[in-house]
């Protein structure tokens, strides 16, 4: 017998649409519920059977983390770590270390910590020396584990240096506008990053849960957009997929898209002209992120030498129209108004 939830029959799609692949699968595709990715661009499936995976989820963790914070942490960890070994030499009782006197500390405390901060950096811990076989395999124990911890942490701070990457700041939504007396799906971003961007090319698809011959399923469609590519990306880019009767998105509300659970799926890549290679960005719009009786705010901003500039707080903001200018479809995405159409 055939499990449905594991294998269940597709329905043959409409030949007359046109349809796309994004590495899900039919079964994947039918199974999931909610969304792909998450607004950033990050996947919201999960891979079991490959263990916990801690030390490369932390790798790429710490290379994601935002510079203040990176250092924050890797700050906080040493210290805790010498505060640990700070504390196993105070276990061992003032005849543990000698020479602290001289320091002109007279907390025991942040003598022994002085003293492995020296061990564990390697730079020597002055007139301070162990007394004791505990002591000195304590501290042949902290000068392995040290230079180890710093190298790990070198290494880190390099990668994090060289690896070549894009940082797009999305608007917080996407908008159903007016455009060219009709409507258009758009949303906009920015690069978020000093270096320079080119070459950027735009793919975005939708998923909808529709009913095809009595069964709901999900399908993706390429979206059409008004332009899939620019050459030099200084400023910011609006992405316009103008809703016409070849859209999959014509006669759409917001009531349709919520009951198709609609999503945005959007891959970016373009030309890093620092380490001159290519990156990418993902994003993702759920239908309750698809703002409607909208239009983006201008994101011009006037600069004291005349040159073009633009204000990116401005990004996300709106501005409101009248109810129903886009909540309800427009004539030209009519089929019929469309001179031999499908």
């Amino acid at each position: 017998m055939t499990d449905e939830r594991n294998d269940p029959t597709p329905v043959p799609p409409d030949p007359q649409r046109a349809y796309t692949d994004l590495g899900f699968g039919r079964v994947v595709a039918q199974q999931v519920r909610g969304r792909f990715l998450t607004h950033d661009g990050q996947p919201t499936s999960r891979k079991y059977g490959l263990g916990a995976q801690r030390f490369e989820r932390f790798y790429l963790r710490a290379l994601a983390e935002p510079p203040a914070s990176f250092f924050a942490w890797t700050f906080g960890v040493l210290l805790l770590l010498n505060g640990f070994f700070a504390l196993a030499y105070l276990a061992l009782g003032e005849g543990g270390l000698r020479g602290g006197e001289v320091l002109g500390i007279s907390d025991p405390f942040l003598r022994a910590l002085a003293f492995s901060v020296g061990v564990f950096t390697t730079t020597g811990t002055g007139p301070m020396y162990e007394v004791g076989s505990t002591a000195n395999w304590l501290e042949v124990f902290e000068s392995f584990f040290g230079p180890t911890v710093l190298v790990t942490t070198a290494g880190l701070v390099i990668a994090r240096l060289t690896r070549p990457r894009m940082r797009l700041r999305f608007s917080e939504s996407a908008v159903v506008a007016p455009y060219e007396g009709g409507r258009g799906l758009m949303f906009r971003f920015v690069n978020a990053q000093p270096a320079e961007l080119s070459d950027v090319q735009v793919r975005v698809s939708v998923a909808l849960v529709e009913e095809v011959n009595g069964n709901r399923q999900r399908t993706f469609y390429p979206l059409a957009l008004e332009r899939n590519s620019v050459d030099l990306f200084t400023l910011h880019l609006t992405v316009v997929h103008p809703i016409t009767a070849e859209s999959p998105l014509r006669g759409a509300t917001p009531e349709s898209l919520r009951a198709a659970q609609a999503e945005l799926l959007i891959l970016i890549n373009a030309h890093e002209e620092t380490f001159s290679t290519r990156v990418t960005a993902r994003a993702s719009y759920y239908w309750d992120e698809i703002r409607w009786d909208a239009k983006f705010a201008s994101v011009f901003a006037t600069s004291t030498d005349g040159v073009v500039a633009i204000d990116v707080e401005r990004l996300d903001r709106l501005d409101r129209l009248e109810p129903g200018t886009t909540s309800v479809p427009s004539a030209i995405e009519n089929p019929e108004s469309v001179v031999g159409t499908r």
